[in-house]
């Protein structure tokens, strides 16, 4: 149940039970004094904080009760807000402090009725005690239960939570198998075969293609970041960050497209999350850069502000001011991880050509 909804029953049950009330002692042929009026309202509008402060109520309510029938000794029941605030104490699980607040409640007024205010005969008023006895027990009986049920349904809610997580984390864990068996293998084949390219071309006094040290480089990082995709599916912490920048922006140039660097602000520590997004906005726009743009340069700029941090990737490729991004499945990744930090992501043609990524992450 929300928390309004929460509010809005808690004030329907205390106006309810304050009309009861004021109907009637109002009915009473005998007129209680101002002073009891107020103990009752009193114990009766408490009931709205019944659900925050259980016990609190409980002991308020039974207190005033308790004066009103010094002051007044009424000849109608109006223990009705008391039987609402220990139905409540029973039912968010204070039932030691129920339990006995009622027993003693009961007990204090035999005790006054019989000693300490003389009135109807004794047995009347034990009678009358016996009765309303009932009414406690009931009150109790049904905040027990009601507890009790709420419990099972939380336990099963969270039962099925966790069968979900388990079931997810197979799931990732036989992803990783298949991707460590499938593309594991491929791409040392490719890196040990660039190297041994590499190294015969060496060997020979041959100039190496760049394309074929771009390849072993590439296959390299491959190898690597596969290696942490694995981990983050096995559940371990991907260690990716904006501490590996550096080496980012090297290797991309090595690949033959010139990447300038600019970071603007106090740069400092981030939140982990805040960090490795940052890095993989980076990582996947020079990725989208170097395959699909045919740019002849890139720059990357970082803004440490006081509550957020800029990412913006811009390049001079061949995107038309005028044409539409099909966003693919790197841009929507991307969107995914800023969206759910709370940031923003604009992904657009520049008016003098070329393409810009610009992603605000809030880090406060």
């Amino acid at each position: 149940m929300s928390s309004t909804r929460q509010w809005i029953v808690d004030i329907g049950v205390t106006v309810a039970v304050t009309a009861l009330l004021v109907a009637t002692m109002e009915a009473s042929p005998k007129q209680m004094s101002v002073t009891g009026y107020t103990l009752v309202l009193t114990s009766a509008l408490t009931l709205v904080l019944r659900r925050r402060y259980p016990v609190a109520v409980l002991l308020l309510c039974a207190v005033c009760t308790i004066n009103v029938y010094f002051v007044d000794k009424p000849d109608v029941a109006i223990e009705l807000p008391l039987l609402c605030a220990l139905y409540s104490t029973l039912r968010f699980g204070h039932r030691v402090i129920g339990i006995g607040t009622g027993v003693t409640y009961l007990l204090t007024l035999v005790i006054m009725n019989v000693f300490v205010l003389p009135g109807h005969p004794a047995r009347e008023d034990i009678q009358d005690r016996i009765l309303l006895l009932g009414w406690f027990v009931a009150a109790m009986v049904l905040g027990e239960a009601t507890r009790l049920r709420e419990k099972r349904v939380a336990d099963q809610a969270r039962n099925h939570e966790e069968t979900l997580r388990r079931r997810g984390s197979e799931e990732r864990l036989r992803i990783a198998r298949e991707l460590h068996d499938s593309l594991t293998h491929s791409i040392s084949v490719i890196k040990v075969q660039a190297g041994v390219a590499v190294h015969l071309a060496r060997k020979r006094g041959e100039e190496v293609p760049e394309a074929l040290v771009a390849i072993q480089e590439a296959s390299g990082d491959a190898m690597r970041e596969l290696r942490q995709t694995l981990d983050v599916l096995r559940g371990e912490p991907d260690t990716s960050g904006l501490d590996r920048l550096d080496d980012l922006v090297e290797r991309t140039r090595s690949t033959g497209l010139p990447v300038r660097l600019t970071i603007t602000g106090h740069r400092r520590p981030l939140p982990t999350e805040i960090d490795r997004t940052a890095y993989r906005i980076v990582q996947e726009s020079l990725t989208n850069v170097t395959r699909h743009a045919s740019a002849t340069s890139a720059a990357v700029h970082l803004g440490f502000g006081a509550h957020s941090l800029t990412v913006q990737i811009d390049d001079d490729g061949t995107a038309s001011p005028s044409a539409q991004p099909v966003p693919g499945v790197g841009l929507i990744g991307m969107r995914e991880r800023i969206t759910a930090l709370g940031g923003a992501l604009s992904a657009a043609p520049r008016s003098s050509g070329g393409f810009t990524v610009r992603a605000e992450l809030p880090v406060s």
